[in-house]
């Protein structure tokens, strides 16, 4: 049996980074082959993409935790480590991401519509590719990056026209059946809708959705019945009607209280202030609706809502009731028309901006940006020459001048990145950028080795 699941908790990580090869050309006759180490390949990102044939998050349900493939590592000759795919998450029209936090990361309605969940590490540089007149033939490559990981929440709102909204068994499931070709499932007991069935209704040349919202009672909007989990697909509606039972035979209950009760709770759940209004007095078949129905509808035209009298048995008042539902639906669309213009932002970063920070703490200094932290990621701290590449990037952007400006003697403690994950080493000012090369065999660089002869001076 198909079950409907509208909120579900994903765990995306996306794929590592291939590192970069370290590698020399080797040909017989040809002893000075040069570096043909070949790139690594990019991981695979985490994406969401609107499917409009899904329906539900269902296969999220099942299976929250999506990781994407790792990019290959790369080979010499030139040879680049392959590519990762992507992880494609379908999801259907009308899915909000939002973080833990409740901050709002898309809302993806548009078929084809996609938002990157989580971005897949680039792959390392080989040794060919960091080769210059300086370096010609570095000892080292570049690690990959590490993908991004982070949760998040995806929560489907159904795009609907108009929400039919009601205490149950009022006959909203009965009535989108009698609008649509929907088929809902219709029984003489409360609770039978127990998921949002969508019906697509045609008026004169107006064509929209009817959303049938499983019933609501009093306290919905605190967590009562079902209403809480689908009051949501309210949100995006931009016509309520209201669907009232007018030959209950439960005691105490008449259509003017239901109507106030529901009322009380789209207030409690927010945001629908907005919305119009119509109210269908449903029944209109039973002789007892029929004369209920002359008793409160005085009442509501006072209230200021437009009344329908209908039965979605015999189908009187449907024509009615549908070419009203069109007409505010074809105003909400006319005010909205001009938001639906797509417009791009651009917001190019400062030419003068240093891309970094040096923040002074009680254990020492901290560095953070992003270009700091990810040349961090790249770097084998098991090879010296990769060491002292890392210092000479470090020197370029003016991050040991940043640390002499702040106060960092010789011996200091310097951090590079967060406090769960930095890299943490005894700064020494003789690990600078030089005019010439520093790197001795392959694989090794002599501020390395000066920087260990003067910590055992010390």
């Amino acid at each position: 049996m198909t079950s409907f699941v509208d909120r579900v908790i994903v765990h995306a990580s996306g794929g590592n980074g291939g590192h970069g090869c370290a590698s020399i050309h080797r040909e017989k006759f040809k002893p000075l082959g040069g570096p043909d180490g070949g790139n690594g390949g990019r991981g695979g990102d985490v994406i969401a993409v609107v499917d409009p044939q899904v329906t539900t998050l269902l296969e999220f349900h099942h299976g929250p935790h999506r990781k994407a493939n790792n990019g290959k590592p790369g080979h010499g000759g030139h040879r680049s480590g392959a590519e990762a795919d992507d992880i494609v998450l379908r999801v259907p029209s009308g899915t909000v991401i939002t973080t833990p936090e409740g901050e709002m990361l898309a809302d993806l309605v548009n078929p084809g519509e996609t938002f990157m969940i989580a971005r897949g590490g680039r792959g390392g540089l080989g040794n060919a590719a960091l080769a210059s007149p300086r370096r010609k033939a570095p000892g080292f490559a570049l690690l990959g990056e590490p993908g991004d990981s982070r949760d998040v929440i995806l929560e489907f709102k159904s795009v609907a026209d108009v929400a039919l909204v009601g205490y149950p068994s009022a006959g909203k499931s009965s009535l989108i059946a009698a609008l649509s070709a929907a088929r809902p499932k219709i029984a003489d007991y409360p609770f039978t809708t127990l998921v949002p069935n969508l019906g697509v209704v045609s008026a004169g040349d107006v064509v929209y959705t009817v959303a049938d919202v499983p019933g609501l009672i009093p306290g919905a909007s605190q967590g009562k019945g079902l209403g809480l989990e689908f009051l949501r697909h309210v949100e995006r509606c931009s016509v309520i009607v209201h669907v009232v039972d007018c030959a209950t035979m439960e005691p105490g209950r008449d259509p003017l209280d239901d109507l106030d009760v529901i009322e009380a709770e789209l207030e409690s759940y927010g945001g629908l202030a907005d919305r119009p209004r119509l109210v269908a007095l449903n029944k209109m078949d039973i002789p007892d609706a029929r004369v209920m129905a002359e008793l409160v509808r005085p009442g509501l035209e006072e209230r200021g809502y437009k009344v329908f009298e209908i039965s979605a048995v015999t189908h009187e008042g449907l024509r009615p009731l549908s070419f009203a539902m069109a007409e505010l639906v074809k105003a909400a669309r006319a005010d909205l028309a001009p938001l639906d213009i797509a417009r791009i932002v651009i917001s190019p970063k400062p030419v003068n901006e240093v891309g970094f920070v040096v923040v002074v703490e009680d254990d020492g200094f901290r560095v953070r940006g992003e270009r700091p932290e990810r040349w961090v990621r790249q770097t084998d701290f098991g090879n010296e020459e990769a060491v002292g590449y890392l210092a000479d990037r470090l020197a370029r952007l003016g991050v040991e001048d940043e640390l002499v400006a702040k106060g960092a003697l010789p011996g200091c403690s310097v951090m590079i990145g967060p406090e769960d994950n930095a890299v943490v080493f005894d700064w020494h000012p003789t690990i600078l950028a030089g005019a010439g090369p520093n790197q001795g065999p392959r694989g090794t660089d002599v501020r390395v080795d000066l920087l260990q002869r003067d910590s055992v001076d010390e």
